[in-house]
């Protein structure tokens, strides 16, 4: 690629000297200041004076002649890399070179085309993100309403009048009607989450008395399939600082997919306090998830068994909700998982 300081192709047609025209006072002030001090200083003739001074004058035009120049050069270079910078020409940030003077200038378009290429980058990134969330959107919605229809159409052509089938038909219909519900609150809340609508009204609560409460609703899920769920607290009570309906979304995602995603066995919530917050951990003796899945799991509508977790039911933005919310919380989600010995999914709360 040619450098982007052969700016040889510009057509300007200025002169060296409109270039220097700013410095016109300052150089033959001094100059005619200095030669009236060495005339009066010595006893010339009146040709003597007249040599002197059209050397000062000669010299003067010199001097300007070679400040435009150099000036004309930095200017000129510095409107080339500026060109460049706006068209969004491929350039590298090492192509963007002015003169030694001109460093602090240099450095600061280096860091006005570094923001450039990555805010055109992140537009791009975002427009395909707008891309893939709208299939996705499409996609899911389009599952449970086309199930729905088909069950309708079925009953209304006759199944209707079939005790055997019409009455599960209809359980069938209403469960995706409900699924269509989670799915949309779910868009809802992430939609407020990410255009930062979402509001925190963060208090201090017994974290201990608040899991306890959740585990007893959460139970009966648990039995169904035969898993405890179990608790390991650090203490009795222990008060952190929090938003409990958001955190509520968080336990709820976290011991649901817990379930869900195990066939037996237990999960076991555990409380430790570490300095000035307290780390809560949910562990699942349940399928596991692989390394390559690991890092994408908190990716919008991202399934690391598509046809498991169909069949599982969900929204696939359970676990995108988890991480921007406990990310509100000023924590962290972090996760370890082996396959076929489960999951272990953390995070932090500050303790008061």
């Amino acid at each position: 690629m040619a450098k982007i300081l052969n700016y040889k192709h510009m057509k300007n047609k200025e002169s060296n000297f409109s270039y220097s025209k700013i410095y016109l006072k300052e150089v033959f002030g001094i100059n005619l200041f200095l030669y009236f001090i060495f005339v009066l200083s010595l006893e010339l003739t009146l040709s003597q004076i007249v040599i002197y001074l059209f050397v000062v004058l000669l010299l003067s035009t010199l001097l300007l002649y070679l400040i435009g120049l150099k000036r004309r050069d930095a200017i000129e270079k510095i409107t080339s890399v500026i060109h460049q910078i706006k068209s969004n020409k491929n350039i590298s940030v090492d192509d963007i070179v002015l003169n030694p003077h001109l460093e602090k200038i240099e450095n600061d378009l280096k860091e006005i085309h570094k923001k450039n290429r990555d805010d055109i980058a992140n537009m791009h990134r975002l427009a395909q993100a707008r891309t893939d969330f709208l299939g996705n959107v499409s996609h899911e919605l389009r599952t449970p309403i086309f199930t729905i229809q088909g069950f309708l159409e079925t009953l209304l052509n006759g199944a209707i009048d079939d005790p055997n089938v019409n009455r599960r038909f209809l359980k069938k219909a209403i469960n995706h009607t409900h699924n269509l519900n989670d799915l949309l609150n779910d868009l809802i809340d992430i939609s407020m989450i990410e255009s930062g609508q979402m509001r925190m009204q963060p208090t201090y609560f017994d974290i201990i008395k608040f899991i306890e409460s959740l585990v007893v609703e959460l139970e009966s899920l648990a039995d169904e399939k035969g898993i405890k769920i179990k608790s390991k607290f650090a203490g009795k009570e222990i008060e952190v600082f929090g938003d409990k309906d958001k955190l509520k979304q968080v336990f709820v995602n976290l011991i649901s997919n817990a379930i869900k995603y195990s066939e037996s066995g237990n999960i076991i919530i555990i409380t430790e306090v570490i300095n000035e917050r307290v780390k809560i951990s949910i562990k699942d003796s349940g399928y596991g998830i692989s390394d390559a899945d690991l890092s994408r799991i908190f990716e919008r509508f991202y399934r690391v068994d598509k046809a498991r977790s169909k069949d599982a039911g969900g929204t696939g933005l359970g676990l995108a909700i988890v991480k921007h919310i406990v990310e509100a919380h000023g924590s962290k989600i972090e996760v370890k998982s082996k396959i076929g010995k489960g999951s272990t999914f953390s995070f932090g709360l500050r303790k008061k």
